[in-house]
């Protein structure tokens, strides 16, 4: 009977991992609506969408996303929909104008472009819902081409990342970061730039005057800005575990935990703990399954109880940080698979989680502008479901794997069962959370079957798959 029992909980781990892979596209969230145009200059990776940012005017909500031609604006209604207000063509038009990122302050909004001969567009937003209009176009030997930015407005300073600036319609070098004082918001002024040993900064986060660098290769830079025009240098991360290129991150409102992805195909996000002594512990690796291809945590927003985060080849996914590792609770796929699915940088770009409807934005580089709902409140009256985590997976097979279970689970039982149903390995945790397994395995697809007690005395069951290769 544990036999029959074994095979019909694996045939039915098959056919559920089967239909997440192929068929299922969301769970716990709700697509409200979705804007594209097909008539937007495109190349061949059929890129036309980049950043998107979300703001509030008026008393009400609104949306802006990148795209190669410029900047689309909208309405979000109490309908759920998104009502096209106007759009304002950026300084570089082209089917390689691929990257253009956005933040607002103040009664007007910052547009960036990173391509050809891009600039700061200033766009004033005090006269919505009936119109936006360019204000300000800003190309010179001080502001350029730039990345990304990040406005403080506590302190009415823009940080500007990697700037290219141009003189007489010439490119200079790029700057790696660059401070501008916002006292007079249509005319930034230059208070900083470096740090020199840097070659770029990729992104930035700043609050309280702390500012967290995201640097590419060369990792995490911490800086306080006290004095904006004498940062004073706190911390390095330059090595830690499945790095590479290191992207984006975000500063719970707690001010201790840091979440952070590398630009990296197929890479974990990192969960970190920022000491008082500003250096960062990253203390837990997680991020939605790489299949059937790779995928990459490319942005990030975060509460104190959630990450949420555009992927790369893929779309919305919204992690629980009360879990450790955090818990993934909902995702949606925007990517349009296509055809070996050669590019990976197609997906989702950016991601906007701070509105006070809710609402989610997204923006995916083929299929445009999307708007979500989910519930949080719903989850927050929930305790964590914490899961089984198996490291490494897939693992060779003369290589040890670590189980790690949830520290709530009670009487938990561990079993490894082969494709015809038969159990190769079962353990019972006794004071621990922590279980090396070091039986070499025959290459191929195993099912791990974990039994608990749950926080409700449920007995409840998980399945995993364990891949030997």
């Amino acid at each position: 009977m544990r036999k029959f029992t074994s095979v019909l909980l694996l045939l039915l781990f098959l056919f559920l991992n089967f239909s997440y892979n192929f068929g299922q596209s969301f769970k716990n969230c709700r697509l409200l609506d979705n804007w594209r145009s097909d008539t937007i200059l495109t190349n061949s990776t059929k890129v036309r969408f980049s950043g998107c940012w979300g703001f509030i005017q008026n008393g009400k909500e609104y949306a802006v996303i990148g795209s190669t031609e410029g900047h689309h604006f909208f309405q979000l209604t109490e309908a759920d929909s998104f009502q096209f207000i106007q759009f304002i063509p950026g300084r570089y038009v082209s089917s390689q104008a691929i990257t253009r990122e956005y933040k607002n302050y103040s009664n007007y909004l910052y547009a960036t472009g990173d391509e050809g001969d891009g600039s700061l567009q200033i766009i004033d937003l005090s006269f919505l819902p009936d119109s936006v209009s360019l204000v300000q176009d800003i190309q010179n030997s001080e502001i350029g081409k730039i990345h990304n930015i990040f406005i403080d407005t506590a302190n009415d300073l823009l940080y500007a990342c990697s700037v290219t600036p141009f003189l007489n319609g010439q490119e200079l070098n790029l700057v790696p970061l660059k401070v501008f004082s916002l006292q007079d918001p249509l005319n930034p002024s230059l208070v900083w730039q470096g740090p020199e040993d840097l070659f770029e900064v990729h992104d930035i986060f700043v609050r309280e005057n702390l500012a967290i660098l995201n640097c590419g290769y060369e990792g995490i830079r911490i800086y306080d800005f006290s004095q904006p025009d004498q940062p004073i240098y706190k911390s390095n991360l330059s090595i830690y575990q499945d790095q590479g290129y290191n992207h984006q991150g975000w500063l719970c409102p707690d001010n201790k935990t840091y979440i952070f992805a590398d630009e990296t195909s197929g890479t974990k996000i990192k969960k970190a703990l920022l000491n008082p002594d500003f250096s960062l512990t990253v203390n837990h690796l997680f991020g939605t399954e790489n299949e059937p291809y790779d995928k990459t945590a490319h942005n990030i927003h975060c509460t104190n109880e959630f990450a949420f985060v555009a992927y790369y080849n893929d779309g919305l996914r919204i992690f629980d940080l009360r879990s450790n590792p955090p818990l993934e609770i909902a995702f949606y796929d925007t990517h349009e698979d296509e055809p070996e699915n050669i590019f990976s940088m197609w997906g989702a770009w950016g991601i906007y989680a701070f509105l006070p409807s809710n609402r989610i934005l997204v923006s995916d580089r083929i299929s445009g502008l999307f708007m979500f709902d989910f519930d949080r409140e719903l989850f927050l009256k929930s305790p964590p479901k914490e899961e089984i985590v198996i490291f490494p997976n897939p693992c060779s097979s003369d290589e040890s794997c670590i189980f790690s279970i949830p520290h709530e689970a009670k009487n938990p039982q561990l079993r490894i069962i082969d494709m015809f149903g038969k159990v190769i390995w079962s353990t019972n945790f006794t004071n621990t959370s922590i279980v090396t397994f070091e039986k070499n395995l025959s290459s191929g697809m195993y099912c791990v079957q974990f039994e608990f007690t749950n926080y409700m005395n449920e007995q409840e069951t998980q399945l995993k798959k364990l891949i030997i290769e």
